[in-house]
């Protein structure tokens, strides 16, 4: 019993982790048979941990450090999945949300390991009724670590206005794209979107100033809303440009449904990457804790 409640909730918690969302991943259904037997193996690895460090059979648990270096495998394996998609993505992710993507499915078979061995050591010493409230606060956990911060909450995201300065699309005062032929110009007016990312502070600033962080956010509007691009249009390709002066970016978009409110919420929505993450404001402190050091 104490094994069966901690391989029951680590697979339940995988199989809710478990969805394909606007990043369009993993497919339907390999990819969730693939990812719901991983779930499956992390749940059953941390719920015997409990009995074989109880007996104690230090060697089983050995079987941990093995897990641990087979999730390491699970993440090159969706890295080098995504990269061989990419090639054939009209709007390509960026090699940076696909490392996100892939440390987040390694991650996550961490929370099942940790979900059951928690949920299995409660059903051992205080029953039953106490393993499933712990299995409850467990899976609300993995869930809190699985919702990452977005780019609504460090930047504004507002309307902005389409118009070319000779053949220079822009976005407001943002220089996109050279846009050669008139008829393409004519249509991105009529049928195109864009809206002006305005960073809250420096660190949002030093965030979306990331290519990597801007291919996400094109990519996240594109999935979203639609794309018009096609492998012979690369005019309508959705773009992301910064403002060198203000630090300030502009995306513009050719959407299949022209909706300015889902497009912001798509803006929004992009997940902030580990790797764009930065926090050059939290420098300052440091500085000054070091001269007071220097000084002592």
């Amino acid at each position: 019993m104490v094994i069966l409640a901690g391989v029951l909730s680590g697979t339940a918690t995988r199989v809710v982790l478990l969805r394909i969302d606007y990043r369009q991943y993993p497919g339907y259904p390999h990819g969730y048979l693939a990812h719901a037997f991983l779930g499956f193996i992390a749940s059953a690895l941390g719920a015997v941990a409990v009995p074989a460090i109880l007996k104690p059979d230090f060697t089983a648990v050995t079987f941990l450090a093995l897990a641990a270096q087979q999730f390491r495998e699970i993440r090159n394996m969706e890295r080098k999945t995504l990269e061989s998609l990419e090639e054939s993505e009209l709007v390509s992710r960026g090699l940076d949300y696909i490392e996100g993507i892939a440390r987040t499915f390694e991650a996550r078979n961490y929370l099942v390991m940790g979900t059951s061995f928690l949920t299995s050591l409660a059903a051992q010493f205080w029953g039953l009724p106490i393993a499933v409230v712990t299995a409850f606060f467990a899976f609300l956990t993995s869930l809190y670590f699985m919702s990452g911060e977005v780019i609504g909450d460090m930047c504004t995201v507002v309307p902005a206005r389409i118009s070319f300065d000779g053949p220079i699309l822009m976005v407001d005062e943002i220089s996109i794209v050279n846009i050669g032929l008139k008829p393409m110009r004519e249509k991105i007016i009529r049928d195109g979107l864009a809206v002006k990312i305005i960073p809250k502070d420096g660190n949002a600033r030093a965030t979306i100033h990331d290519i990597g962080q801007r291919r996400a956010i094109a990519f996240t509007a594109a999935a979203i809303l639609g794309t018009k691009k096609d492998v012979d249009i690369p005019e309508f390709t959705p773009l992301a440009r910064k403002n060198p002066d203000t630090g300030e970016v502009g995306l513009f978009i050719v959407p299949m449904v022209k909706d300015m409110e889902r497009f912001i919420a798509a803006v929004k929505l992009t997940p902030v990457l580990e790797s764009a993450r930065s926090k050059p404001l939290n420098a300052g402190s440091s500085i000054d804790v070091a001269k007071k050091m220097d000084k002592g």
